[in-house]
């Protein structure tokens, strides 16, 4: 019921009896009404007192049958962690910050190998937490708790931590008692490396807790794996001085799930096919839609954006007509592709199963809140298709559990040398898995004895993460379609191997089955926006300047749109500066007929770098110095706004140092001020970045 259906039907009721009183009033007299009164009270104990009395009686009587207060125990809140905790009989729980799934999977980690020290440890979501009850963690004897917290954009909070980041910068709490450690996941190409983690293990300190063990720092850019193994690794021992615990010496191989197989008989609506929640959700579609709950788009249409060569660059064109999703120029559309179907078919030849058969994975944790690691029941196909990674190289954790299923003897060293953590093991890894790229699919392949059960697989392997793109349109200009501009992502491994980039294979195939008639029509794709800060200015009067070789364009496109939009309805709109890198004019100068209207319709104004059409190669970073009395006149005394969006690892940190030798040089300021000078023009969201490793 509404809040103005609860406040209508209280209104009704109290004016009824008030009605009923008035009327007694009347007809009655003072004794007749204590009379009736008193014949009212009895008959409610006759109807009410009996009964409980006969419950009470029934349940002396049948008292060896009723369940005893030290046997039962109530089922904890939902979102109280500590009342799991209590009620299971745990002493670690990890929290987890995961916009990709990594922190997600090293938090199930830590916590299942809590148990190989004494300790019992439960994997939480702050999303789905009361994260007040922090200060309560104290109450639970030898209790700690464990944050892996991934860094998101500039500096931010991933999506299920924003909550718990705006909970920490309040202040208001006390967590005198608290016990804990932090484990970052970042990326050093970025300048906010780890900026979560560190605030996260900063805060909590300020606020009373206790720091056991030093803030770890993972960096993707290297190998993630050996430094939160590195870390771990060191953290434990530190762990069970500081509680008087002992490690058992023997590795916990324990299922976090249990199979359950389901008959023929169960009926095909009950089985999901793909969905990411709710059952026939892509059938059914209700608004809103969002990462939870995506929204099936038509592929409308697909074009090659290359002049021929040996690369690939694609636009596609996605219809988001009456779905209500709203979308600005600079945001991401996040795509959910599906894994190759060959892969899938040679995953199931290799063990030897049945791909279609139907199973459920179903946690073994009663308390915990994730009951599935995926929407089951499914088939093998389905959970290998949709919601297993099946494309990425295996952590070292895997390595471990497949030496379980190797019978031959060769293989089973080389699974226990990768998944241990000795130097030799982690050189193993990185030059077997990392350099060599092999996937599953390839370590199947290669150690033939190894037959691991699928459905343990299943468990093991990460969830298949939706891919995001910067959105290359405008809503003004295409309100109800959002455009991609993506590379086709293929090479050649030092194994020999052809590996593909999952999502943009997959369009391109998806593609390819339409022109060749082998499809009746585009497809439909699973899509959602996710909101970003990398945004026009408010006044269209302010100048931008864009940096974006390769499909670092995307955003900048719809930019543009959105500029000449401006223009063509009579609003003064600012200087529109775009310095765009390729390698040939004649091969990938992508969108090139549009941007040249732009420049002849004085929208645009746009420096190109050609890198292979020249003796010498010539990069973005290179122009913007050529350029540097305009660059400078735009980014000083015009205050235009500035974004990069490409490469993170090379072409970003070169733009930067480039716009710093230029405040440096061309703006007069003193070396000592032009970095501070960029920082300031960061801070002011003049300087905005939109990069990738």
């Amino acid at each position: 019921m509404s809040s103005a259906e609860e406040m209508a039907s209280t209104s009704t009721s109290e004016e009824g009896t008030e009605a009923f009183f008035v009327f007694l009033g009347i007809s009655f007299g003072f004794v007749d009404l204590v009379i009736l009164a008193l014949l009212i009270a009895g008959g409610l104990y006759y109807l009410f007192g009996r009964k409980q009395a006969s419950t009470t009686d029934a349940a002396d009587k049948f008292k060896q049958y009723s369940i005893q207060p030290t046997t039962f125990q109530s089922r904890p809140s939902d979102n109280s962690f500590i009342s799991k905790m209590k009620a299971s009989g745990r002493n670690i729980v990890v929290f987890y910050g995961s916009q990709t799934g990594t922190g997600e999977e090293f938090a199930g980690r830590l916590a299942k190998e809590a148990q190989r020290y004494g300790m019992k440890g439960m994997v939480a979501d702050p999303e789905e937490c009361s994260m007040e009850e922090l200060t309560q963690l104290k109450d639970i004897d030898n209790s700690l708790a464990i944050f892996c917290m991934a860094t998101y954009g500039e500096g931010d909070p991933t999506d299920n931590c924003q909550e718990f980041y705006d909970w920490l910068q309040t202040g208001d709490c006390d967590l005198n008692g608290l016990k804990f450690a932090v484990f970052s996941l970042g990326n050093k190409t970025y300048e906010h490396f780890n900026a979560m983690g560190k605030y996260v293990d900063k805060r909590l300190e300020e606020l009373g807790g206790e720091r056991v063990f030093e803030c770890g720092m993972g960096d993707d850019d290297a190998n993630i794996e050996e430094d939160f193994i590195t870390w771990k690794d060191r953290f434990w021992p530190t762990v069970c001085e500081k509680f008087g615990v002992e490690a058992s010496g023997e590795d916990v191989l324990l299922r976090q799930y249990r199979l359950v197989t389901h008959d023929e008989g169960l009926a095909p609506e009950k089985v999901y096919t793909g969905e990411f929640a709710r059952l026939h959700s892509y059938k059914n579609q209700r608004p809103p839609f969002d990462a939870k709950n995506p929204f099936m788009s038509k592929m409308t249409v697909y074009k090659e954006l290359h002049n021929g060569g040996d690369r690939s660059c694609m636009h596609v064109e996605l219809d988001i007509s009456n779905s209500k999703m709203r979308y600005d120029a600079g945001d991401h559309v996040a795509v959910y592709p599906v894994n190759d179907s060959t892969l899938v078919d040679k995953i199931g030849q290799l063990l030897g199963v049945d791909l279609d058969a139907i199973f459920s994975l179903v946690n073994i944790d009663e308390d915990s809140s994730k009951k599935h690691p995926f929407p089951c029941p499914c088939s093998y196909r389905t959970a290998l298709s949709y919601y297993i990674d099946i494309t990425s190289n295996p952590r070292t954790h895997i390595f471990k559990e497949l030496a379980e299923y190797a019978t031959g003897e060769a293989d089973k060293e080389i699974l226990k040398l990768i998944g241990g953590s000795t130097p030799e093991g982690k050189e193993k890894y990185n030059s077997w898995v990392v350099y060599d790229n092999r996937n599953i699919v390839h370590i199947l392949e290669d150690l033939p004895t190894c037959k691991p059960n699928l459905d343990h697989l299943c468990e093991l392997l990460p969830r298949l993460q939706a891919r995001y793109y910067s959105i290359s349109s405008s809503p003004k200009v295409h309100p109800t379609s959002i455009h991609i501009t993506a590379a086709l992502v293929k090479y050649d491994t030092p194994t020999g191997r052809v590996n593909k980039g999952v999502a943009t294979n997959w369009l391109t195939d998806l593609a390819t089955k339409i022109v060749n008639g082998e499809e009746p029509q585009f497809p439909m794709l699973p899509i959602f926006v996710r909101k970003s800060q990398f945004r026009l200015p408010t006044r269209p009067q302010t100048p931008i300047l864009m940096i974006g070789p390769g499909t670092g364009l995307a955003p900048f496109r719809g930019f543009i749109q959105e500029r000449k939009y401006l223009k063509d309805e009579g609003k003064i709109v600012g200087e529109t500066v775009l310095y765009f890198g390729c390698r040939q004019k004649a091969v990938d100068f992508i969108y090139q007929n549009e941007l040249e209207d732009f420049v002849n319709q004085d929208v645009l104004k746009i420096h190109v770098a050609f890198s292979r059409d020249t003796g010498k190669k010539v990069y973005v970073q290179h122009m913007l110095l050529e350029n540097a009395t305009d660059v400078w006149r735009l980014i000083g005394p015009e205050n235009a706004h500035l974004y990069v969006c490409g490469d993170a690892k090379a072409m970003a940190r070169d733009v930067h140092d480039a716009i710093e030798k230029i405040v440096r040089e061309t703006g007069g300021i003193a070396e000592s001020e032009a970095s501070a000078y960029v920082k300031r023009m960061e801070a002011q969201k003049r300087y905005s970045a939109d990069v990738w490793s």
